[in-house]
């Protein structure tokens, strides 16, 4: 018969796997491509330290952020200011776009869906749930693309390519004023309902912690903007957090950092046959957008970026495509697939109408951003 504690780990081993999905497909496609490519020493040329070096620091800034509460805070002080249904989800969806630009996409989203829930569930308008939550998604995927450290692969393709800060910041500048706009837009079709959030759930500031952990991650922006060396900023972050706080180890989404090394093999192999080398650099020569976009409807943003960029130096409409392209079905993006979970954990037996509704505005978003990238921004 089996123990409490053995049902705990089993229980805990499933939840393991199945958020870590992604990066063990990446591993099994590792593996698989090690049969036409044998390991050698070219495999350490596959990793991009840098790239995880980065990764690994902003990811646990964060999560040090997080673990104080503070964007939490942040948002519900923003929100209380609003008093409408229409308002308050134009503020929920605004937050979390923002927030995306200084934090993982997924991390946006495990902050402020709960947010969401909460304003809609205790004023009575939880009929608003499933535009919300699918806006916020599309919020988080495309609020970070203005930023090299928004969203995974742009923090990748910016140290793949050494892309210029402005080169990158003004590439992606109209599709984000772009995907601005439309979410505005689309809001603006939420009734006006007036409601009241109240206060006593705020929890109590620990200033210095958070003053701390801002300078750590002002630290952390100017490593990805390469205006501090990487190897300076990780050795600083590692042991001011292990000093103040060694429990934001635990909480690093590692899974990330191995789904990136995973694919780094995968794609470094991909790159070494020389059949494929020639069909996706002849696709990505001629139609490098398309490529990208439909390339993250099938193996999502990141794996995208991280495999096409073997195959072409045109890094300009990859960089848009595997952008823009988080947007679309459920598996273009991580934070679609967290979004959708996070639904069914509140709302279950509700997945017909959420993805309905995520079809609809998904496909609007993306074939707008898109015919704009196409034929006015590249």
């Amino acid at each position: 018969m089996e123990t409490e504690s053995e049902s705990g780990r089993r229980h805990g081993a499933v939840r393991f796997l199945k958020r870590n999905l992604v990066a063990e497909i990446a591993l099994v496609l590792a593996v698989l491509t090690a049969f036409a490519v044998p390991p050698d020493r070219a495999y350490l040329s596959y990793f991009e330290p840098r790239t995880l070096v980065c990764l690994f620091v902003t990811l646990a800034v964060v999560s040090a952020l997080e673990r104080i509460h503070f964007f939490s805070m942040l948002a519900r002080r923003i929100i209380r200011v609003f008093r409408t249904t229409r308002s308050a989800t134009i503020a929920l969806v605004y937050i979390t776009f923002l927030g995306s630009m200084f934090m993982a996409n997924d991390m946006a989203l495990i902050t402020f869906l709960p947010l969401g829930y909460f304003v809609l569930h205790e004023t009575d308008k939880k009929k608003l749930l499933p535009f919300a939550f699918i806006m916020q998604n599309i919020a988080a995927n495309l609020g970070g693309m203005l930023t090299p450290f928004g969203n995974p692969q742009n923090l990748y393709l910016y140290s793949y390519f050494s892309i210029p800060a402005g080169a990158f910041m003004q590439t992606m500048l109209a599709p984000f004023l772009t995907a601005v706009i439309l979410m505005t837009v689309v809001c603006l079709f939420v009734p006006v309902e007036f409601f009241h959030i109240g206060s006593e759930e705020d929890k109590q500031m620990q200033p210095r912690r958070t003053i701390l952990y801002l300078a750590l991650f002002l630290l952390s922006v100017l490593m990805v903007l390469r205006l501090i060396p990487y190897p300076v900023v990780l050795v600083v972050v590692v042991i001011a957090l292990l000093i103040v706080d060694r429990g934001v180890f635990l909480k690093v989404d590692y899974g990330l950092l191995c789904t990136f090394a995973f694919f780094f093999v995968f794609s470094g192999n991909l790159s070494r046959i020389e059949v494929v080398s020639r069909v996706l650099s002849g696709w990505l020569a001629s139609l490098p957008l398309e490529v990208s976009v439909l390339s993250c409807q099938v193996i999502s943003n990141v794996p995208s970026a991280i495999l096409l960029s073997q195959f072409t130096e045109n890094w300009r409409p990859l960089l848009i495509g595997v952008n823009i392209g988080g947007t679309g079905t459920l598996i273009a993006s991580l934070a679609s697939l967290i979004t959708f979970r996070t639904y069914l954990s509140v709302r279950p037996g509700d997945a017909r109408r959420y993805l309905l509704y995520f079809a609809g505005l998904n496909v609007l978003f993306l074939g707008t951003l898109y015919i704009c990238c196409k034929f006015f921004f590249l």
